[in-house]
């Protein structure tokens, strides 16, 4: 039987996401994301949040810098990946990271509305998704709304990175 790696979180970007670029022009971005649980504790509500390092490659890195900014609500797609590296004293250390494949920007219509957003464009909507097709959707108010889309599949094929 076949193994199972995937990861789904919905959570809030900690900082703006940050492109670079390796040999080749290969674009990746990278950010850290919280997601956050409550739940009750000797009668206290008690909220425990958890911090994960996220990684997007190539079309999806330039998406995400161009429309993900720190505080953003996204759902992100993806699976575990772990790697070592040898730190600035010359130790092994490990990191797991979420490669992602997908992200869809979630929030309210006013969310997108701001200093970095197109007024009437295609990127003012409710939600947003890197991978669906593009449509247009009606809210429960009857206002009609557009999700931008990109249409691509993430590490297709062997680039050689070893990642």
């Amino acid at each position: 039987m076949s193994s199972v790696n995937k990861v789904i979180l919905v959570g809030h970007l900690g900082k703006d996401p940050e492109l670079r670029y390796l040999e080749g022009n290969v674009s990746v971005a990278s950010f850290p994301l919280a997601t956050s649980e409550t739940f009750n504790k000797d009668g206290k509500k008690v909220e425990q949040t958890e911090w994960h390092n996220i990684v997007m490659w190539r079309g999806l890195a330039d998406v995400a810098a161009k429309y993900l900014s720190k505080g953003r609500l996204v759902y992100i797609e993806g699976k575990l990946r772990t790697r070592s590296y040898e730190d600035k004293e010359g130790i092994r250390r490990y990191t797991t990271e979420v490669v992602a494949e997908s992200f869809n920007i979630l929030g309210r219509r006013s969310d997108f509305e701001g200093p970095n957003t197109q007024q009437g464009g295609s990127n003012a909507g409710a939600a947003q998704s890197a991978t669906a097709p593009s449509n247009t959707n009606t809210t429960n108010e009857g206002q009609q709304i557009s999700e931008q889309s990109v249409d691509f599949t993430e590490n297709e094929g062997d680039d050689g990175l070893p990642f």
